[in-house]
């Protein structure tokens, strides 16, 4: 008896540790670098909550295989600093969605100085590693207002993250800001050619910040759908096709000039 109750036990205690199965496994990651000031920041953060909450968002949730996705909310700025605001949490009802809402909309917390792509999406991609659950498809949804210049070259960054099998899709914010010398007028091409990749990789951008929420909506409905809009790459283009450096250039020279 006491051997079929050790047996018993230890099944459950197995079957405890597998990973739960989902649609969908979702990091994601914005941008909290100086650039974005603590308005942006909570628009941002308001944006996601509104839209993970959404009638069309759950809709396309409840209608997955399983019905179910995963997602983990963090932060990213220059090289070393990177932060979870929300843990790896279950989706498959609007009460779900709503914790996660709820759980953005109190978070606080400032801005750090660099931006460093490359390294949000290696810290990225090492969540999944911590993910008690389980999917064919893992996805990146990265968002910022202006190229990488800080950390290892965002191009490496990238390869490697898609040599996992993780797709990157981009929502590059493409907002007037107050300090026109990170600007990049065309951040939508250097997202699409220096930041996303992956099987049906995509890149929407948001020129306001009325536009977010709806940007944010519509771009989780194709990524739990598995769907793509028009710009689409399978993987990375080549170097020659842009300049990727284009971040660390602009910040060699702003320190040229303080010299």
């Amino acid at each position: 008896m006491r051997a079929l109750i050790t047996a018993f036990i230890i099944a459950a205690t197995l079957l405890a540790a597998q990973p739960v199965e989902v649609d969908l496994e979702l990091v994601l990651a914005t941008d909290f670098s100086r650039s974005m000031d603590y308005g942006d920041l909570v628009t941002q953060r308001l944006g996601y909550a509104e839209a993970l909450t959404s009638p069309d968002v759950i809709e396309a949730i409840e209608g997955g295989m399983i019905g179910r996705i995963a997602v983990t909310y963090v932060e990213w700025a220059d090289a070393k600093r990177q932060r979870v605001l929300v843990d790896w949490t279950l989706i498959d009802d609007l009460e779900d969605a709503k914790s996660i809402a709820a759980r953005l909309v109190r978070e606080t917390g400032g801005t750090v100085r660099e931006t460093s792509i490359s390294s949000g999406l290696v810290f990225a991609a090492g969540r999944f590693a911590d993910s008690p659950f389980t999917a064919f498809r893992q996805v990146i949804d990265i968002s910022g207002d202006g190229p990488n210049n800080d950390g290892i070259p965002v191009t490496i960054a990238r390869d490697a993250v898609i040599a996992q099998g993780i797709t990157i899709n981009g929502l590059p914010l493409m907002i007037d800001t107050s300090d026109p010398v990170w600007h990049l007028s065309d951040l939508d091409t250097y997202y699409r050619e220096c930041v996303i990749g992956g099987p049906g990789a995509f890149v929407l951008p948001v020129f306001g910040w009325e536009q977010f929420p709806d940007a944010i909506r519509r771009k989780l409905i194709l990524e739990i759908a598995g769907l793509s809009p028009r710009f689409t790459t399978d993987g990375p283009i080549p170097a020659a096709a842009y300049d990727c450096l284009i971040g660390e250039k602009i910040r060699d020279r702003r320190r040229g000039i303080r010299n």
